[in-house]
């Protein structure tokens, strides 16, 4: 394993701070963890140092940044990790020294546990030794005979982890994705809520391997085992090998399926259609004759990936085991999931979808992740505007949780969240018609009067409440709002121009 592999894996979300070419094709012989000032004797060469820089201070000695990359240096280490949950940040006085010695440095975030990059070291390792031309396996003959026969007959995750932990006892394993969803687990294993298992995969305790799949940052697998050594290393590396091999498979089977959850979408999005080509895309999706269907729209902020949206709501969807659902990509990065279900009192669709939705933002924090859901509808024909009520609704869900919300028409409880599925264009035009004279370029005091528009209205059109606001005398408030109001052709003395300027300054 190279050092430029660690920054290929998503999961572990670090970041380059310096480092050419040559130091990140570096082989990666071990790695160290230290905060020690001067770790020289505790490092070996070709290792990766992981430090929490506890030992240095933004007011400290120089020199204690120049001994410790020296150090590692001296003891031929291919790159250091720094976190950055100490100080917030990685110093530029230890980029100075690495790019000086020639150590590449890399960031680790917060969130990125040393643990979980100790692992990914590690078991890449014995992924990498598993490939070398052998006729030595450590899982049992006769266990990977039964193993290779379960997999060729379909048999679910939960039998074959049950078959591949049973000779060593069948201790507590769970099969979870990255946002705390069970796959699968062994008899033993008790039921292990969302979001209980993401803090075991990102604990201290228990040992986690990832599956490697062709899958997102959102749906990956994990196997999970609570206790530490339980399972030597390589028999835990061919248990993953062999359930990647099941996910891959049963990626296959179901591509057919994701072939009629697009044309469902596409007939759904669509302005005009056939109500029985609908209604036959639903039943080819097995969600034909439902009691009740409700549209979600996600988006992810990330316009140039139209699957990581898609990837994102299937998995928060998967969550919800009542609910029968199809879900793809659409164009901008939009993804648009149609769900059959039992009539929805109280809009219980949208509550199960937050209690994951931040677990889910936690597998990628820069993203944008937002979800708008719609009121429910009792027949097909009705899709086409519970699409449109879940493109209201995602709006708000922006305007309302800039890093990720869902939001569904209920919440929509203010003009602010209201204008925000608009379309921008529209919202543009009449920010023109409105405002338009204030907003002209070339006029100094434009701005000024915009403040006194924003602070007069917030204050209820308080002449005396503004004026303090603003530390002005009261007459120039007067004089201001007369420039306003001979300016947009509005009197603030009436509540529906008050609302029309109020709405204006929100389409900014």
């Amino acid at each position: 394993m190279q050092v430029d592999h660690l920054l290929r894996l998503d999961r572990l979300d670090l970041s380059l701070v310096w480092g050419d070419e040559a130091l990140l094709g570096q082989e990666i012989g071990g790695v160290t963890a230290t905060d020690l000032e001067d770790p020289a004797r505790f490092l070996q060469a070709g290792e990766i140092v992981l430090s929490g820089l506890v030992w240095w201070a933004r007011d400290g000695d120089p020199a204690k940044t120049e001994r410790f990359v020296s150090a590692l240096r001296e003891a031929g280490a291919v790159a250091l990790l720094a976190g950055e949950e100490t100080h917030g940040e990685v110093p530029a006085e230890l980029a100075d020294a690495c790019r000086s010695h020639r150590i590449a440095l890399l960031a680790v975030p917060a969130h990125t546990s040393f643990r979980a990059i100790t692992e990914a070291v590690y078991l890449r390792q014995w992924g990498e030794l598993s490939r070398r031309p052998t006729d030595h396996y450590a899982l049992p003959e006769n266990v990977r005979v039964d193993l290779d026969r379960a997999l060729e007959r379909g048999a679910a995750a939960a039998e074959l982890l049950d078959l591949a932990f049973a000779h060593l006892g069948t201790p507590a394993c769970h099969l979870l994705t990255g946002s705390g969803r069970t796959v699968a687990r062994t008899a033993t294993a008790p039921e292990l809520p969302a979001r209980r298992a993401v803090e075991a995969l990102r604990g201290r305790h228990g040992t986690s391997v990832r599956i490697e799949a062709d899958d997102s940052v959102f749906d990956t697998w994990y196997l999970h085992l609570p206790e530490d050594d339980h399972v030597p290393p390589r028999i835990l590396h061919e248990i993953g090998e062999l359930v990647g091999r099941h996910r891959r498979r049963q990626d296959r089977r179901t591509a057919p399926r994701r072939e009629a959850h697009e044309e469902l979408v596409t007939r759904v999005s669509a302005a005009y259609g056939e109500v029985n080509a609908l209604e036959e895309a639903l039943r080819s999706c097995g969600l034909a004759d439902a009691p009740a269907y409700t549209v979600v729209v996600a988006s992810s902020g990330n316009s140039e990936d139209r699957g990581d949206a898609a990837a994102a709501l299937t998995e928060a969807l998967r969550h919800q085991r009542a609910v029968a659902f199809a879900a793809a990509g659409r164009a901008e990065g939009e993804a648009v999931a149609v769900l059959a279900h039992e009539p929805d009192p109280g809009g219980q669709v949208a509550a199960r979808l937050r209690e994951v939705w931040l677990l889910l933002h936690a597998c990628r924090p820069g993203a944008a992740l937002h979800a708008g859901v719609s009121d429910p509808v009792r027949r097909p024909a009705d899709l086409r505007g519970a699409l449109a009520q879940a493109r209201y609704a995602l709006a708000g869900a922006r305007s309302t949780a800039p890093a990720a919300g869902v939001a569904c028409l209920g919440d929509l409880a203010d003009l602010r969240t209201l204008l925000a599925g608009i379309p921008a264009d529209v919202r543009a035009v009449y920010l023109d018609t409105v405002l338009g004279p204030l907003l002209r370029a070339g006029r100094s005091s434009n701005a000024t009067l915009l403040e006194t528009l924003e602070v007069f209205l917030a204050h209820n059109c308080s002449w005396a409440r503004t004026a303090e606001a603003l530390h002005l005398h009261v007459n120039t408030v007067h004089y201001r709002i007369d420039r306003i109001q001979a300016l947009t052709g509005r009197d603030l003395s009436r509540l529906d121009h008050k609302l029309d300027l109020r709405a204006a300054l929100l389409c900014r």
